[in-house]
């Protein structure tokens, strides 16, 4: 598949390169000396239309033969809005349950422990059946919706970046804390530590998720 970006780049390229040529001294028919620039205008500027015209005819065709970019373009569609429904109870019901959900017990009573495992399971960042998943992909598609209000885009702009810095804050701290028992230095109370700041970051996810959620699930007024 051709990019229309490197198109365009190789173009662009193209003509800088043509348009700060040395410049040479040519004689007119009357034996007199005239700047390359006069002589080069009217070359040059056949040659912007051969390179702009060659350029529009292969993004064109481009673009008509990329499925990736048509995809782009469409709406989010009910099962991926459904997919930010069911993503965003998951994590409530983790907050709600937050130390159940995060401790792991030996069967037959054996000794229990804490396991971020269950914060990042809701993060969408387990497993691709997790329904958060790489949701990046649903938020970029929101902008494409016809009914969605237009006077929330912004917020729910904002939302999205409070959601990444969130999820990926949440990722480090839950990952950090699964090891933290057995790095120097550490043991339960860093495990718990980390453990902490993983559960500050769901609430902060948590938060941007219901903008978001709000956004592409109501319609004007």
């Amino acid at each position: 598949m051709v990019r229309p970006t490197i198109i365009l780049s190789a173009a662009a390229m193209a003509s800088c390169a043509y348009a700060f040529a040395p410049q040479q001294v040519v004689v007119n028919r009357n034996n007199n000396l005239v700047s390359s620039t006069t002589a080069m205008q009217a070359s040059r500027r056949d040659f912007f239309i051969r390179a702009g015209s060659t350029a529009l005819v292969t993004l064109t065709t481009a673009t008509i033969n990329s499925s990736p970019a048509v995809a782009a373009t469409t709406p989010p569609t009910a099962e991926e809005i459904e997919r930010i429904k069911v993503g965003y109870k998951n994590i409530q019901y983790l907050l709600d349950n937050w130390e159940q959900e995060t401790t792991v017990c030996r069967e037959n009573g054996g000794e229990c422990k804490r396991d971020a495992d269950a914060a990042r399971r809701a993060m969408g960042l387990r497993s691709t059946t997790d329904p958060l998943f790489q949701i990046e992909k649903v938020f970029n598609k929101v902008k494409y919706m016809e009914d969605i209000d237009l006077d929330k885009l912004e917020q729910f702009f904002e939302a999205t970046e409070d959601w990444n810095t969130a999820m990926n804050m949440s990722n480090s701290m839950a990952f950090i804390s699964q090891f933290a028992e057995y790095n120097p230095g550490g043991g339960k109370d860093e495990v718990l530590k980390y453990l902490n700041e993983a559960e500050i970051q769901v609430k902060l996810a948590e938060k941007a998720l219901s903008v978001i959620l709000d956004c592409v699930t109501s319609s004007p007024q």
